[in-house]
């Protein structure tokens, strides 16, 4: 208990250093910024793709009653498309005597981009495509084909041999999709904060090592208390964060969040307990990642060294991703096994499988585990602060000492 009371002046002292403080509101604004960003690159590129659609045709080849046949049965096959994965636009263009002379202009033609063409009798069509559009030839055939069998039973090609009716099902059971769902996003979603705020820890040894401050604390409290501590106020900070983010997001959700696709997330363990679940292996990756950082930043002596440790930290917190996402698309494989025991990407592999499985007593293990190894890291994380920084100095000052003493 006296560490942990010493450990939370600690914290208390760190969270108030970085909290009052102008920074602190530019920290706390900062996903701003990147929103701007993101907003700015996606329109951007939603532009760009829309003007590339918009110059991207398929054509058939046919004279006026055959053409005016194929782009009804163009408009009724568009239903079963969602506009964004839609075909490109059909054209219909008269043929010529040469043919295959036609089909190369229409490819080589610079004012709209052809990625296929169909040509010849619709029982037996030519189609000439580029080759990342195979999928457009197969478009075309299915029109031909359409068009053969409306012909065949003598209706117009946009006629329905039947009227389907179309209900809607809800089931209290939450689906597979769902549940992938809700695992993907409580993995992106830790992944995404611990990345953003636990690389902070980083830095947080380096000034007080350059003024010296570290050796005063490190002589009043011991060093697991100071260690504990900054993590507690780097978590506080990073609490008030989420708090005030979780807010703002709430607040938007209201108007604009759909109650249907809200509710296709249902995780297989309950979502009020998904919910705790994902806050405490929030809790646990922050504090695990935290002590690596703190320990491995511990060891820099500069802000460039510091610097360069930034690559290899992200890197490590991407590889944690990549590992948990490969095991939340696979709950049931060794790999998502490894994933869940490994200590760094335990809390987020967890946070799938609670998605996944509706088992409580695996977390309770889990939790238990990754606070195990907290400790660990933090205990590792003083010792080799001890042997590499405090040490290794008062080690050489005593040494030089005796050879002065000596030479007296």
């Amino acid at each position: 208990m006296s560490v942990l009371k010493q450990a939370l002046v600690i914290a208390r002292r760190d969270f108030l250093a970085v909290v009052a403080t102008p920074t602190f509101l530019i920290f706390l604004l900062a996903p701003l910024l990147m929103i701007g960003f993101g907003l700015a690159s996606g329109s951007g590129a939603a532009h760009m793709a829309t003007q590339t659609a918009d110059k991207t045709r398929i054509v058939a080849l046919a004279d006026a009653n055959t053409g005016a046949r194929l782009l009804k049965g163009d408009a009724s096959l568009r239903r079963m498309y969602r506009e964004e994965e839609a075909p490109p636009k059909l054209m219909v263009v008269a043929p010529t005597a040469d043919v295959a002379a036609q089909v190369n202009a229409l490819f080589d033609n610079k004012d709209q981009d052809v990625t296929a063409v169909m040509y010849g009798p619709l029982a037996a069509p030519h189609i000439a495509v580029q080759s990342p559009s195979e999928r457009h030839a197969r478009y075309l055939a299915a029109l031909a084909e359409a068009d053969l069998r409306a012909q065949k039973f003598g209706l117009g090609p946009d006629a329905a041999l039947s009227k389907p009716v179309i209900t809607n099902i809800s089931t209290a059971a939450p689906s597979q999709r769902g549940k992938q769902a809700s695992g993907f996003g409580a993995v992106f979603g830790i992944f995404f904060l611990t990345l953003l705020l636990a690389g902070q820890a980083v830095g947080m040894l380096a000034e007080e090592k350059s003024n010296k401050v570290i050796e005063i604390l490190a002589a009043a409290v011991p060093l697991e208390a100071v260690f504990f501590g900054k993590l507690l106020g780097m978590f506080g900070v990073s609490m008030l964060f989420i708090g005030f983010w979780a807010v703002i997001a709430g607040i938007g959700l209201s108007f604009v969040a759909d109650a249907g696709l809200i509710a296709s997330f249902a995780p297989a363990i309950g979502l009020p307990t998904f919910l705790i679940l994902c806050a405490c292996y929030f809790t646990t990756a922050f504090m695990l990642l935290g002590a690596v950082f703190l320990g491995v930043g511990a060891q820099a002596s500069t802000m460039r060294e510091i610097q360069m440790m930034s690559l290899p930290i992200t890197l490590v917190q991407v590889g944690m991703f990549g590992l948990s996402t490969a095991a939340a698309g696979s709950p049931d494989s060794s790999l998502a096994t490894f994933a869940q025991v490994f200590p760094l990407s335990s809390p987020f592999a967890m946070a799938a499988r609670g998605a996944t499985d509706a088992a409580l007593w695996p977390h309770l293990l889990a939790l238990a585990w990754q606070i195990l190894w907290v400790g660990i890291v933090i205990w590792l994380s003083v010792r080799l602060f001890r042997i590499g920084v405090l040490k290794s100095g008062n080690a050489v000052s005593r040494f030089f000492d005796k050879l002065a003493g000596a030479g007296r």
